[in-house]
């Protein structure tokens, strides 16, 4: 049975198992290959994309449990504000250094930044801490959280 979800905004039919991770799913059968596997054990946040409003880990989340909901990834994050305004700051504060972790950053700070509008550091620091950087890009990541926050406050 295929198991239906809306992915960056168009309506999709997935044939793969049900128990399928949905990282899989998204790169294999749909060829969206900016979801990065990391770890398989959801630890590293590679993987992360947005389902309903929530950074989900997909690496460990069966297609099926997406069935009905809205999931967004790399590919479909420049389509709304703070998407963009994301991508943006990431690169104005030249944050990718190798670049593998950075889709999974980029998709966490959305989450928070289109759930809290001017996040402290503890929110940051909560929404962030499932994702890993090899390169320690910490601070600019942060930074560019922040930059965000602020250029969405003065519009």
């Amino acid at each position: 049975m295929a198991t239906k979800f809306i992915l960056n905004g168009k309506a999709v039919s997935s044939t793969s198992h049900p128990d399928t991770p949905l990282m899989w799913v998204v790169r294999d059968e749909f060829g969206l290959i900016g979801t990065k596997f990391g770890c398989g054990i959801a630890v590293c946040g590679a993987c992360t994309v947005d389902v309903g409003g929530q950074a989900v880990r997909s690496c460990t989340t069966p297609v099926s449990a997406v069935a009905g909901k809205k999931v967004v990834t790399i590919e479909g994050l420049s389509a709304d504000r703070i998407g963009r305004m994301v991508q943006d700051a990431w690169v104005e504060n030249n944050v990718p250094q190798c670049g593998y972790c950075q889709a999974g950053q980029c998709m966490s700070a959305a989450v928070l930044l289109k759930s809290k509008k001017n996040p402290s550091d503890v929110d940051i620091d909560q929404a962030m801490s499932g994702n890993i950087c090899r390169c320690g890009c910490y601070t600019r990541i942060r930074a560019s959280i922040k930059q965000v926050a602020a250029k969405r406050g003065a519009a």
